[in-house]
């Protein structure tokens, strides 16, 4: 599905700006923040560590960024506002259980993703299934990605690692808390 988006995308020949909210909420123990993927400087923080991936797809699809605003940042939660080239992002990380939709507590997970596009969900789960699995077996093959690929994932959760936060700038998710 990811695929057939970016062409989608791709396609379309008009300066259209998609509208995105991004969600991923990962219940994570009292071992998250005593191991190194807790700390900042050795894991890069919540955006490195669960966003990554979504900002990598998101800037693949959509294009380069063009803005970047934080509204809020703790080791547990960070939201913000993202402007790509075609696509406005509203999104929103966390590890805390509590943030967890009630229909996923129900189901017993403890993770929960969700785009919309416009309003409509896209359902990218297949995509994000054994996902490393997949690039560690094709980049011993000889066939991995590098910087130029990569970059503007990179720059993205740099940014936000390195941001002030902005809680009154730009569009804020539904799920961003006030403080």
């Amino acid at each position: 599905q990811i695929v057939e988006l970016k062409k989608k995308i791709e396609s379309n020949s008009t300066d259209k700006k998609y509208d995105i909210d991004l969600t991923y909420i990962t219940a994570r123990g009292r071992w998250y923040y005593y191991s190194w993927k807790g700390s900042e400087e050795k894991s890069g923080g919540i955006a490195t560590n669960i966003g990554v991936h979504f900002f990598d797809m998101l800037s693949w699809i959509f294009g380069p960024p063009q803005r970047n605003i934080v509204h809020i940042k703790r080791p547990d939660i960070a939201s913000g506002y993202l402007e790509l080239k075609k696509a406005r992002v509203r999104w929103f990380l966390s590890l805390r259980f509590e943030d967890l939709p009630k229909e996923a507590i129900s189901a017993g997970k403890r993770s929960y993703r969700c785009i919309t596009i416009d309003g409509q969900p896209f359902d990218f789960t297949d995509g994000f299934q054994d996902l490393h699995t997949k690039l560690y077996e094709e980049i011993l093959k000889g066939n991995g990605f590098g910087l130029d690929e990569n970059r503007n994932a990179i720059q993205i959760v740099y940014d936000i690692r390195n941001a002030r936060p902005e809680p009154n700038s730009g569009e804020r998710h539904p799920l961003c808390p006030r403080e």
